[in-house]
């Protein structure tokens, strides 16, 4: 059986992993990456081409987060001359959203923004409807998560860190004054540090880390999904493929907040050919426990509830899924992440229901 040894052990080739393997790595640090499957591979929460970048959270901190990620972004896409981000805009509405409060905290922020009423709103976006005011913001757009894995975790390797593929951890243990991690197959790496950044596999992984049991007792609950996703054509086949720079310059993404749904949606990129907007409820998705337990069944009751969704917002779509798929969102309470860390191990959850922003 293999036997390594290094600084840090890096436990999931994710957003979050490759990004912490390659800022530890660029720093002069030993460090070992290991991943169940390969990177951004789809049974976890960092694959494809199409998440959200935006900038309003509920709280002031969390904004000002965003301008940090921001700059980093600008800097990994310098160094790799690939555009991570295509700008888009996004749109915020329903009283759950509250496009007023989220747009006092961008003016905090000195964020580009405009509060618009419905009418105004609808004038300029024709293909969808309003509940009331709208909240625009030019500098969102859509992230590639596969390519932003890639970038970091080549990065990350350039900088001398090893990354080790079809490495599943059965178990991390105290090894005198580290750790070793052993894999399901026996094989066995020993560190100094151990970050976990496992996604939607952290609950299955948790009882297994030697973690101290105050610290196991002030974990918050973390609420694995099965998501579903729907691609929708757009009615106007002049939106269909992307611009010379990739942007799609008339659709924007959106997240619309109402009592009775909550949904999002976003230019799908080429997970579904350039031809039509992203579109889910906001956990919307059956609770699975752990990412082990996904099927990727699609739930026929949240389609039907997708499609009413854009039949009612999204008179621009033909409300007719085209594409559809399955993945992982994983959640704590409040919308918060997980950056803790008991003695030498580091447990990072960006928590996918919103975290894939934050990770450079």
């Amino acid at each position: 059986m293999a036997h390594d040894s290094t600084q840090y052990i890096i436990i999931g080739a994710g957003l979050f992993g490759t990004a912490a393997a390659w800022r530890l790595a660029q720093s002069g640090k030993d460090v070992i990456i290991l991943e169940r499957s390969i990177p951004a591979t789809e049974s976890g929460s960092s694959h494809g081409s199409a998440r959200i970048f935006r900038y309003p959270y509920m709280n002031q901190p969390t904004t000002s987060l965003v301008k940090d990620a921001r700059s980093q972004w600008n800097e990994l896409e310098a160094i790799t001359g690939k555009r991570l981000i295509t700008p888009s805009g996004c749109l915020d509405t329903g009283s759950v959203r509250n496009p007023e409060l989220l747009a006092s905290i961008l003016s905090f922020e000195g964020i580009e923004h405009e509060l618009l009423d419905a009418d105004a709103a609808k004038q300029r976006w024709p293909q969808l409807n309003f509940p009331g005011p709208v909240l625009w913001h030019p500098e969102a757009g859509v992230i590639n998560a596969g390519e932003t894995v890639a970038a970091m975790n080549n990065l990350a390797i350039q900088a001398g860190a090893h990354l080790r593929c079809g490495w599943e951890v059965e178990s991390v243990a105290r090894q005198g004054a580290g750790y070793r991690v052993t894999s399901t197959t026996g094989n066995i790496v020993e560190g100094e540090q151990v970050i976990v950044a496992s996604g939607g596999w952290l609950p299955s992984l948790l009882g297994n880390l030697q973690l101290p049991q105050g610290f196991l007792e002030r974990m918050p609950e973390i609420q694995v999904r099965q998501e579903n996703a729907y691609h929708f054509h757009y009615r106007d086949t002049s939106d269909w493929g992307e611009t010379p720079l990739g942007e799609n310059t008339s659709w924007p993404c959106f997240i619309s907040k109402e009592p009775e749904f909550q949904g999002y949606g976003l230019p799908g990129g080429g997970d579904a050919g350039f031809r039509g907007q992203k579109v889910a409820e906001y956990n919307g998705g059956r609770v699975i426990g752990h990412a082990g337990n996904q099927d990727g069944v699609v739930d026929a009751a949240n389609r039907q509830r997708v499609i009413d969704f854009v039949k009612s917002s999204c008179p621009g779509l033909i409300p007719e899924p085209y594409a559809e798929t399955t993945c992982i969102f994983t959640n704590i309470p409040d919308d918060r992440m997980i950056i803790d860390r008991a003695e030498g191990i580091t447990i990072v959850s960006a928590c996918s229901g919103q975290g894939a922003k934050f990770a450079p």
